[in-house]
């Protein structure tokens, strides 16, 4: 079911042709996927940046990860940017999309709708499933992640990104850059799906000192510009 929604995505969206942008996302994504269990995915991933204004990324089951150059301009450097795909790739990881898939919303609302579109393999075209797997924002259902999948993603991908040879502390940093770019335009947490980036700042800030022994462990350290 990724691989056909990546694939409906592309054909969807504009997809970048800039080289020197595609080189840069596919240097950081090649260092935070090589930390990724086989038991996750053992094959090749396949990133895609999307033109789009977008500030916001996402990656599937069976190694797709998609980018927007909106996030560019948020995620100023290479370490806020792998700070992204990790927490991304974190979702794939902890199987956040399977657990939501199998939620029992997700069942009581589509259940035949899953069974027809299993039958006949237009599994791509459901809003509903497209949201299971994160990508609820980008198709017009409003089903994003919980607020215990985002603080879970957020520490997978914070270890991710500093066994990959990034500093862990930009990732604070790009919250700091969200919130500003929000303009604190938020609603209260308890009626979001998202944590505030004040919460998700705190939280990482608790788990800095773990990560920095990951980081200086690191044996490489990526310039990919």
């Amino acid at each position: 079911m990724g691989e056909q929604a990546f694939d409906s995505m592309k054909t969807q969206q504009s997809v970048s042709n800039k080289v020197v942008a595609n080189q840069y996302v596919q240097c950081i994504a090649n260092a935070i996927t090589q930390h990724v269990p086989n038991s996750v995915f053992a094959g090749e991933w396949e990133l895609v940046v999307f033109d789009e204004p977008q500030v916001n990324a996402f990656a599937l089951p069976g190694g797709k990860i998609g980018v927007y150059t909106g996030l560019m301009g948020v995620a100023t450097t290479q370490a806020q940017l792998a700070a992204v795909i990790g927490h991304e790739v974190g979702h794939v990881i902890a199987e956040h999309g399977n657990e939501r898939m199998s939620s029992s919303a997700l069942i009581n609302v589509g259940l035949e709708v899953t069974n027809q579109l299993l039958k006949t393999n237009q599994i791509a075209s459901s809003s509903l499933l497209m949201a299971g797997l994160g990508l609820g924002v980008q198709v017009g259902v409003q089903l994003p992640f919980s607020r215990t999948h985002e603080s879970e993603a957020d520490l997978i991908g914070l270890e991710l990104m500093a066994r990959a040879g990034f500093d862990p502390r930009e990732s604070v940093t790009l919250w700091e850059n969200m919130a500003k770019a929000s303009g604190d335009n938020r609603q209260a947490e308890l009626l979001s799906t998202h944590p505030l980036p004040a919460t998700r700042i705190s939280n990482l800030s608790k788990n800095m000192d773990n990560a920095m022994l990951f980081y200086i462990a690191a044996t490489t350290k990526p310039k990919c510009g």
